[in-house]
């Protein structure tokens, strides 16, 4: 239909459960481990056609499957008056208790009681009946449960008129009435003739047409209401007794039959057909009501009408007798009374008529109760009143709970499991989320495009646009229009159309992404849920975690998904409605993301507004202007038609005139939303409503304002604007219950609501639920139900409504005071309270209002997700900082909770948005915290325990803790104070050692696979290029640190990059020889050159050089020119005999043999030629360097001398002292840097002369250099992993940024950032200069040193950088700085620490032992090498320190550790013995306090060796080299562990096996480093695997693990836990806590993805050893083989964008 185009339509849901669903229960989805599966697709099993179909995007939308409700929604029926004591209990005792049962239950709890708050449901529209059987059709439609409450006392009630009476029916009455012409005046005055109505229908007049005082409640007006409601009784009463004569008189005249008569007469009867709203058209048989009370037809439509008795409760109050002074005006509440005072005898014939209809078919869920009144009333403060009441609220909680249990478990046993099988017949669970989001886009994609009308013309292009490209690549299909055009709709009916003309097998997935307004979709969850589709339904392997979570690699997935179902030859068609409302996030709007090519038979067709910034981005991502269609206005012809089918589904019409008002102003700007608006006004005009009443506005937005002034005068304004207020506010719908909530809460609405009487209950004080239902009816066409989770959230289905409501209503100071409403109820602020209020007249009151506890769990395992989703974002807007920041922000188990059950990027996106308005540096680091704990979270699919959350948290902020005490240092006790009270074993960090935010680091790009070997930087496009070794140049922008293009095409290392003036453009030159022209604007390859230079050339050998004409490449010896557009070759030479060293504009400089210079000008063929001053004699060039402005190149010989040579071949020498590895110039070409080694030198040469200024020292190699544009700063990059920031006119260290964990050998600089880079790492780090230093992350040692050493008490750290160095760094922790440099003779084989006596060994490959004395740094001790000269293998102390044990390469020698006038000495050897060249060397080994060395091989032999005896001992080989061999600190024990990650256990004396330990974790295996905890009960270790594992010494049982991120490679004992060094460089403290009795069900890999296996001996009585074996096997789940090879690919998991 039409007029649904433009604003995004009528709910889907809504209307399709209104279709003959409503006394159908739902059932619940329990969110408990008893989880029911969601029923099966299309009514099929779930294992065949029934979920392709969903899955492939052929299911008809309008038949969707119903979703599984987590909603107990119940109808409370009674009368007003008589039940009012019994509600009144319900709402305060058993509501609540009833509440909380179904929170344990993962269930939302409502309860819908539109008696509850007025005295009479009597309006002056008649409607109130319609509203209350429409409220209980939705509580049946909704509950999962229980729907239907009756309350049945002594009173009937009062009994209406019928507002709709048939045509042919009403004019029989009349003929029956011709002898009484008053009688037909009368009914002719208030029934008036709707011949819009199809079949016309007679209208019962409201009150206010002939009494307009009726419903004017204003003091004033007192005496004039009191009138009109006395003559509407009397008028009412006359209408009542002439429908039942005539009704009398047609039986008797055979038109009607007795039966048909007493079916006017009496009650109960129920309608042929179902209600249509709004006052269309009521297709009656002979059952219209005119005796029976709402209250009557309440129990008929819940009782009475096919209802199980699990659904409904009925109880019934009985009055035994009536004492005599109780006369009929003192049971006025609890009887029906005549206008003359007396006993309503028919009333009661009918009320006893019902309850013996009720007492024969109800007795199953009958509560009966006799109860005697007093004083004409049931007093709460009478005992057995009070025990009445009591006894209703038991019995209603106890049936509520057995039968809402009773759905549960009905619920879960009905349950079916979904799963896909693919091309090999192997199943996998599908996820139900992605069911439910397909079937939901299909759902309102069948309702948007039924009906529609016109657009065949522009259907048909679309259609031959895909079926013309779809053998061929090609680019998307873009779709737009002016907003309210009917995109949307035209998408959803191309869908429709494509499933007719694309094959069965076809896969179509539709995705609107307007349909969650407010709230804007996430680009990845977009993606997410159409990969996931796209591979269930061709058999393709959905994403892992990993990938699913991470943006470049869900973006990369998306595109290689495509292209596997093309290459398979499926057809998919993707379609993505409204680009435009994506959010923010990923700057998804710029359209990275969107593929600029299809491969064949995919194709991918979007919609936006015209006037978007997507539309704007998209025209410059596509070239091909065929490729986008723009849907313009409907004609008056076609909006006709979409009229006249509106109406004729709602069977209504419009008279000549009001069509032609409707068509007229439809005419003026074509705009589907606009006619969609009319004609949902158009439908209630009547043939009769005058033109002074029908509202036809001339555009949307009008008529969007005269539906709100409409509504407030019918309702009031602050009603009005304060529901629809809060719909606009709420970040993703509301609850109903949840509206009602907020609303009892907004004083400013509760004193509208009782501005002119005073509330039932003062103590108890509520929004009464018949005004927001009353408001809900006339709202209609504007409100939809969004489902998600089984919860029924509603909201506005038109963004564009929402934008007038909050334009309206939500003024600035409105706008805050809803905000923080919401916010409070959140919170649970008022939950159990008393708020203060003034109503008119009245004092400031104290009352409850009664809203539900907002506790953060509901029951273990169950969380109070309503408040994760909302109470962020409200407190924020609210501008409840501080409570934002203790509530959420700072509080830990808020961001876990949030974070397992909404997911980490929903918590990060509060973050992000937090930071927007808030200047919290603490929110941003918490923020960035988060971001780097992601993929752990990730990798365990969301099943994360509080544990590893904490840990993770605390061990990322610890050092942030003092410096930022509010926020930060609270989380961080709240995590320490958990984990050291954690009743189950656990580690606790007590320093940072993961990764840590915050710094000069802000965003790490990880969207490359191989090492970066060149970058450039386009600083007026903002955008970088970097070319990697795996031949991919990959485009970032650098505003938003997306990834723009990946320019994939070189099948060899990116060699060189570099963006052409235009910045439109890059080239790229390639060791596969090619240069490639790119464009920057869409990605596309406009250029390939092959053969540019040799191929396997090198970064240093190949340069590109771009003059104002021609293209220069050239290599040492090859040079080859081109036109700038690379069209034509115009010269290439080789150079046998000279080297190239640059080239000047159009000229290419080389040096010949014997110091000779050749300039050649290309251009003009003219060379060149001079003789180099000084250089008699051959020199040998060593680096060289171009300097385009001042058209000069630099050339250092290695014979120490600097030349520089000008264009026209003068040249200039002088001594060069250095023999550079880098030399580079400034952008300004005045100052030169040459680094050599560990030293940067700067020279001056903004003259003629170069003139040496500084000397910057490093640590390490320099490998790379850069000077600010405006030469005050320089950052320089080494093999250290640091970088470097100097002041150039001081030449002081200004920063070191520690961070990259690789070589830099890349850098820029700009305006206070810095791009580094490195060869062998995959990622490019972006810096700022600009930060606040107090949340600067703690220095530590290079990454991946050769060796290293660990003092104890972390002070100090002993590396060695590099395999090949001859020298040992010490490393002062507690400062973060070098403290000393030990010089060595040759290269260094291993490190030990005596940790005591603090000596520092290190043994040499030329087989010396050089020993320093830590608290004597001048001094060196030495062992001289043996007579062998064997190198040192390992080195060993006792844990006395009194021994020390020397491994060479031939022998193992015992030496003493001695003092001498306290002096340390090391005297020996003492003993020693041999080891056979013919076996594998010795690798690990622990000398015992009793001189025994315990060791192992290479080749994994273990031995035991008395150095006291020469006893020796074979122990259990391993299967692999031995890497680990630890003695416990008593001597008890030992732990053997090699590389295939077997450890061994044994008891020492005697020597025993105790345990043997096996661990298969996810690919990468080996123990490392072990340490036993001070007592000898634990033992630690650090694997291959990046986690450190603790054990029971005794049982051999693995009792936690953690995960590390690094390799941990050193390990030493230190108080309650250890201290370790991972292979990243960092410090590693923990503490770890062990309750004396751990839990049987205690899981130790519930955090990881692994297996462990321990064998153990078991003691007899006589304490010999039995070859028993235990297997302990734990999470025995299989292993994602794709995730293993990512993280195999990836060195550490937190390299991500920060």
């Amino acid at each position: 239909m039409e007029g649904n185009l433009g604003g995004k339509g009528q709910s889907a849901q809504r209307k399709a459960a209104n279709e003959g669903e409503a006394d159908k229960c739902r059932r619940p989805k329990s969110k408990t481990e008893r989880m029911a599966k969601r029923p099966t697709a299309g009514g099929g099993s779930g294992k065949g056609g029934g979920l392709q179909d969903v899955l492939r995007g052929w299911t008809d939308g309008a038949q969707r499957t119903r979703t599984s409700s987590n909603m107990i929604r119940v109808f409370i029926s009674s009368t007003f008056t008589d039940m009012s004591a019994e509600r009144k209990a319900l709402l305060e005792k058993a509501y609540p208790e009833v509440l909380a049962f179904c929170r344990g239950l993962g269930l939302v709890f409502e309860v819908v009681d539109l008696r509850w708050g007025i005295r009479s449901a009597t309006s002056g529209d008649h409607e109130a009946c319609e509203v209350f059987l429409q409220e209980i059709q939705n509580c049946q439609r909704i509950s999962a449960g229980p729907a239907f409450v009756a309350l049945l006392g002594n009173r009937y009630g009062h009994r209406s008129l019928p507002r709709l009476v048939p045509e042919k029916l009403f004019e029989v009455f009349l003929s029956k009435m011709s002898k009484n012409p008053e009688g037909v005046k009368l009914l002719t005055r208030w029934f008036l003739k709707d011949n819009n109505a199809v079949p016309p229908t007679y209208i019962l007049q409201p009150i206010t047409a002939f009494y307009p005082h009726y419903s004017d409640l204003r003091p004033e007006s007192g005496p004039q209401r009191d009138k009109d409601v006395l003559s509407w009784r009397f008028t009412e009463t006359q209408l009542l007794r002439l429908l039942r004569s005539a009704a009398t008189d047609a039986e008797a005249a055979g038109d009607i039959t007795a039966a048909q008569k007493q079916r006017f007469l009496t009650s109960g009867q129920r309608r042929a057909r179902s209600v249509l709203r709004r006052g269309f058209c009521e297709v009656f048989d002979l059952s219209v009501f005119f005796c029976s009370t709402v209250t009557e037809r309440e129990f008929e439509r819940g009782l009475l009408e096919d209802v199980t008795d699990q659904s409904a409760l009925l109880f019934i109050r009985e009055i035994p007798r009536q004492r005599v002074r109780d006369g009929p005006k003192r049971l006025a509440k609890y009887m029906d009374l005549t206008a003359d005072g007396l006993l309503d005898a028919e009333a009661q014939g009918l009320l006893g008529a019902l309850k013996a209809r009720l007492y024969a078919t109800s007795q199953k869920i009958l509560n009966l109760h006799c109860v005697e009144l007093s004083k004409g009333s049931i007093d709460p403060k009478r005992k057995e009143h009070a025990q009445y009441l009591d006894g209703v609220c038991e019995q209603f909680v106890s049936q509520m709970k057995a039968r809402i249990g009773v759905a549960v478990e009905s619920s879960v046993e009905a349950g079916a499991r979904r799963v896909w099988s693919d091309t090999e017949g192997r199943k996998g669970e599908v996820s139900e989320w992605v069911v439910q989001e397909v079937e939901r886009h299909f759902a309102m994609s069948g309702e948007l495009c039924r009906g529609l009308h016109g657009r065949e013309g522009l259907l048909g292009r679309l259609c031959f646009a895909m079926w013309e490209s779809t053998n061929a690549p090609h680019s998307p299909i873009v779709v737009h229009g002016a907003a309210g055009m009917g995109k949307t709709a035209l998408l959803c009916k191309l869908a429709q159309e494509m499933r007719g003309v694309l094959e069965g097998g076809a896969v179509v997935a539709i995705r609107l992404l307007a349909a969650g307004h407010p709230q804007r979709a996430d680009i990845d969850h977009v993606l997410l849920s159409v990969c996931l589709q796209i591979s269930f339904a061709c058999g393709l392997a959905p994403p892992s975690p990993l990938t699913a979570n991470t943006h470049p690699e869900l973006l990369r997935f998306f595109r290689n998904a495509l292209a596997n179902v093309s290459q398979q030859g499926h057809t998919v068609l993707v379609i993505l409605d409204a680009l435009d409302q994506l959010s923010d996030k990923h700057h998804a709007h710029k359209l990275y993301w969107l593929p600029n090519q299809l491969p064949p038979n995919v194709h991918l067709v979007v919609s936006m507004d015209t006037s978007s910034e997507a539309f704007a981005n998209i025209t410059l991502k596509l070239e091909s202007s065929a490729s986008f269609f723009e849907v313009e206005r409907l004609s008056r012809d076609e909006g006709k038609q979409v009229m006249e089918s509106y109406l004729r589904a709602l069977r209504r019409t419009l008279t000549p005139e009001q069509s032609e008002a409707v068509l007229r102003s439809f005419d003026v700007g074509g705009c589907p939303l606009h006619l969609k608006l009319i004609l949902s006004a158009a439908k209630r005009w009547t043939s009769f409503t005058p033109p002074t009443h029908r509202h036809v506005g001339a555009n949307a937005q009008e008529m969007m304002s005269q539906l709100l002034l409409m509504l407030e005068e019918k309702h009031s304004r602050e009603l009005v604007g304060g529901a629809l207020g809060y719909l606009a506010l709420a970040r993703g719908g509301l609850l109903e219950a949840e509206l009602r909530d907020v609303m009892s809460l907004d004083d400013d609405i509760i004193r509208e609501v009782y501005r002119y009487s005073l509330p039932p209950t003062p103590s108890l004080i509520r929004l009464p639920p018949l005004l927001w239902a009353r408001l809900k009816w006339d709202l209609e066409d504007q409100l939809e139900e969004r489902w998600s989770g089984g919860v029924a959230t509603i909201a506005f289905n038109n963004r564009r409504l929402c934008e007038v409501v909050s334009a309206r209503y939500l003024t600035s100071e409105r706008k805050g005071r809803c905000l923080r409403v919401l916010a409070e109820y959140f919170l649970g602020r008022w939950a159990g309270k008393l708020k203060p209020i003034a109503l008119p007249g009245l004092s400031l009151l104290l009352s409850d209002r009664k809203v539900p506890p907002q506790p953060l769990w509901f029951a273990p395992g169950l969380a109070n997700v309503r408040k994760l989703q909302e109470l962020p974002y409200h407190l924020l807007h609210a501008g409840l900082w501080e409570e934002l920041r203790q509530e959420v922000i700072g509080d830990a188990e808020f961001l876990f909770t949030k974070s397992r059950f909404c997911g980490v990027s929903s918590v990060i996106q509060d973050l992000d948005q937090c930071s927007q308005y808030m200047d919290c540096t603490e929110t941003r680091l918490i923020r960035d915290t988060l971001v780097l704990v992601k993929p752990s979270l990730d990798f365990l699919e969301g099943h994360m325990d509080m544990s590893l959350f904490y840990s993770e948290l605390l061990a990322r902020l610890h050092h942030l803790a003092k410096p930022f005490p509010s926020v930060i240092g609270q989380l961080c006790s709240q995590c320490e104070e958990w984990l050291l009270t954690c009743p189950e074993p656990i580690l606790v960090p007590k320093c940072s050692f993961l990764q840590q935010p915050g710094g000069a680091l802000q965003h790490t790009l990880t969207d490359l696979q191989g090492g970066v070997l060149c970058m450039d930087v386009s600083v007026e496009a903002e955008l970088l290029i970097a070319g990697s070794d795996d031949g991919v140049v990959a485009v970032w922008s650098l505003t938003d640190q997306q990834l723009v293009h990946s320019l994939i095409g070189h099948t060899g290392s990116v060699l060189s990059v570099k963006v052409l003036t235009s910045s439109a453009h890059c080239l790229s030159l390639a060791a596969d020889g090619s240069l490639r022209r790119w464009s920057l604007t869409n990605g596309k390859q406009l250029n390939c050159i092959q053969e540019a230079v040799p191929v396997d050339s090198t970064p240093l050998s190949a340069q590109l050089h771009l003059s104002k004409q021609l293209l220069f490449v050239y290599t040492c010896d090859q040079v080859k020119v081109w036109r700038p557009d690379g069209s034509e070759l115009l010269f290439s030479s080789t150079e046998e005999d000279s080297v190239v060293l640059g080239v000047l504009e159009d000229s290419v400089v080389s040096l010949c043999g014997s110091g000779r210079v050749r300039i050649f000008d290309v251009n003009q063929v003219q060379t060149v030629e001079t003789q180099l001053e000084k250089s008699e004699t051959r020199l040998t060039p060593v680096r060289s360097v171009t300097l385009p402005r001042r058209g000069r190149v630099f050339l250092v010989s290695k014979e120490g001398s600097l030349y520089q040579i000008s264009r026209s071949g003068k040249n200039s020498a002088a001594e060069f002292p250095l023999v550079p590895s880098l030399l580079s110039v400034s952008e300004e070409e005045k100052i030169l840097m040459a680094g050599a080694e560990r030293t940067l030198t700067l020279f001056n040469i903004d003259r003629d002369s170069v003139d040496r200024f500084l000397d910057l020292h490093h640590d390490d190699r320099v490998l790379s250099a850069v000077i600010s544009s405006d030469c005050r700063l320089l950052a320089s990059g080494a093999a250290d992993q640091l970088i470097r920031v100097w002041s150039v006119t001081t030449g002081a260290l200004l920063d070191s940024l520690y961070g990259s964990d690789a070589p830099v050998t890349s850098l820029f600089l700009q305006n206070g950032l810095v791009v580094s880079a490195s060869a062998s790492a995959a990622a490019v780090n972006l810096w700022s200069l600009k930060y606040d230093e107090r949340h600067r992350p703690p220095a530590h040692i290079p990454a991946g040193c050769a060796h290293v050493a660990l003092a104890r008490d972390t002070d100090r750290v002993f590396y060695v950088r590099q395999q090949s160095q001859t020298e040992v760094i010490s490393w002062n922790n507690l400062t973060g700085s070098l403290s000393e440099r030990y010089a060595v003779s040759a290269q260094v084989c291993c490190l030990a620490v005596a940790q005591h006596k603090r000596l520092l060994f290190c043994g040499l490959v030329t087989g010396t032992v050089l020993i320093y004395p830590l608290a004597l740094p001048q001094e060196t001790l030495c062992i001289p090498p043996p007579p062998s000269l064997s190198r040192v293998l390992c080195l060993a102390v006792d844990a006395k320190e009194k021994h020390m044990a020397v491994a060479y390469e031939d022998s193992v020698c015992l030496f003493e550790i001695t003092t001498r006038d306290s002096f340390p000495t090391v005297e020996g050897p003492l003993r020693g013995f041999p080891l056979s060249l013919l076996h594998a060397p010795l690798s690990a080994m622990a000398l015992l306090s009793d001189i025994r060395l315990l060791y192992g091989t290479g080749c994994g032999e273990v031995k035991l060796h008395n150095l006291s005896d020469g006893g020796c001992s074979d122990l259990e080989a391993h299967g692999s080299r031995v890497t680990s061999v630890t003695a416990s600190n008593w001597g008890s024990h030992a732990l053997v562990g090699s590389e295939d990650a077997v450890q061994r256990l044994w008891t020492l004396d005697p020597l025993v096996l105790d345990h043997t330990m096996e661990y298969k974790g996810f690919g990468f295996e080996g123990v490392l480093c072990a340490a036993f905890s001070e007592s000898d009960k634990f033992v630690f270790t650090g694997s291959q695997d990046r986690t450190v594992k603790v054990w029971d010494v005794t049982s051999g049982d693995l009792l936690f693990v953690q995960y590390v991120y690094s390799p941990v490679v050193r390990m030493v004992t230190f108080r309650n836990g250890f201290v370790a060094l991972s292979q990243q460089g960092a410090v590693i403290r923990e503490v770890f806590r062990c309750p004396d009795h751990v839990s049987p069900d205690w899981n130790p890999l519930r955090n990881v993805k692994a297996q462990y296996r321990v064998t153990s001996r078991e003691k007899n009585r006589d304490g010999q050893q039995d070859s028993v074996s235990d297997l302990q096997d734990f999470n025995p789940a299989q292993f994602n083989l794709n995730l293993v090879s990512m993280l195999k690919a990836k060195p550490s998991t937190s390299c991500l964008i920060l």
